[in-house]
């Protein structure tokens, strides 16, 4: 449940209701925004009077929360969150651009790639040292020698860097490398590892799986944000439909709808969501259009020769032409 102070509410009076409910078993957790001042309530609610608390002193109303995402709904947080990724704030108003290689492949490969798109305007650098795959003997990625590329690549082009986790064991060197972690759309609902990332401070992009309904999304934000890591920002990729025209159907009322269920920001990923190179210029532009906090767009520098999911990737020059659209609608908007 949430309770919400009125706008006048003092302090003092804000630490008595909050004192009280801590001394029922909730869980509180403080939400000051512009015009109020929220608590968010956590545990067995049925326990609580919710008519003595709204009759204390600077109590507005009190209001159930129905649905099962408590930290991620928006009633608990009413103000956007922004996310820090290394000086990065995504959630802030501003479109924020995430490019790079599907895999790293090399130092000189990535190296080239991220001087190219930071000269175009991209903000973080992604790129993949651990690579899912469907076929057991396609490209597993570089592994932890991948990892150490992305460091050294950062360190030259001063860029942050988000690369996909696969497993629990790799979280406490991820956390030590990485300044943003990428959960993929195949381990959105891999618990184990959710909760495990949910006990680091860094920030996490959560993609959306691949049939995966928008509750159940935000429910596996709920895991990492239970264990006490709030920096979560959701990544719409395209879900699984009968249509295979398309490598995937990029559901961008999603933007939208995520918007009014939770405060946490939401990039879109038009690289996988269709698969295809041309279709990603106007899933990216009508994604910014939409409200999408960001865009993460695959970029190589030789797509036909590339190691992993070359067809959808982009050239640099390519690349450049998106940003310069994306910079004129941004202005537009």
């Amino acid at each position: 449940m949430i309770v919400v102070m009125k706008s006048d509410a003092t302090q003092a009076e804000i630490v008595k209701v909050s004192d009280r409910l801590e001394q029922k078993g909730m869980q509180v957790q403080i939400n000051h925004g512009v015009d109020c001042t929220v608590l968010g309530v956590l545990g067995d609610t049925y326990t609580v009077d919710k008519e003595r608390i709204g009759l204390m002193g600077g109590v507005e109303r009190v209001v159930s929360v129905q649905e099962p995402f408590k930290k991620a709904n928006r009633k608990f947080h009413p103000e956007d969150s922004i996310i820090d990724v290394n000086g990065v704030k995504i959630g802030d108003g501003e479109v924020k651009v995430i490019a790079g290689p599907c895999s790293v492949e090399s130092a000189d490969q990535l190296a080239s790639v991220a001087q190219s798109i930071r000269k175009s305007g991209a903000q973080i650098l992604r790129g993949g040292a651990f690579k899912p795959r469907t076929s057991p003997y396609a490209f597993q990625g570089l592994g932890e020698l991948g990892l150490d590329i992305l460091v050294d690549v950062r360190n030259k082009v001063h860029m942050p860097i988000v690369t996909e986790i696969m497993a629990p064991r790799y979280v406490e060197l991820f956390a030590e490398k990485v300044d943003m972690i990428q959960i993929g759309a195949r381990n959105m609902q891999n618990f184990d590892l959710l909760k495990e990332i949910g006990q680091t401070n860094k920030p996490i992009l959560l993609k959306r799986g691949l049939s995966n309904t928008l509750e159940e999304w935000l429910m596996s934000a709920e895991y990492i944000m239970a264990g006490g890591n709030e920096n979560v920002i959701l990544c719409e990729r395209g879900i699984r439909t009968f249509e295979t025209y398309t490598r995937n159907t990029l559901d961008l009322s999603a933007i939208p709808a995520i918007k009014k269920m939770s405060h946490l920001p939401i990039i879109v990923d038009p690289s996988h969501a269709t698969g295809l190179p041309y279709m990603v210029e106007p899933l990216a532009l009508a994604a910014v259009a939409a409200g999408a906090d960001g865009i993460m767009i695959e970029v190589h520098n030789d797509p036909k020769h590339a190691l992993c999911d070359g067809a959808q990737s982009l050239t640099p020059e390519q690349f450049d032409g998106i940003m310069s659209k994306i910079n004129i609608l941004k202005g537009v908007m």
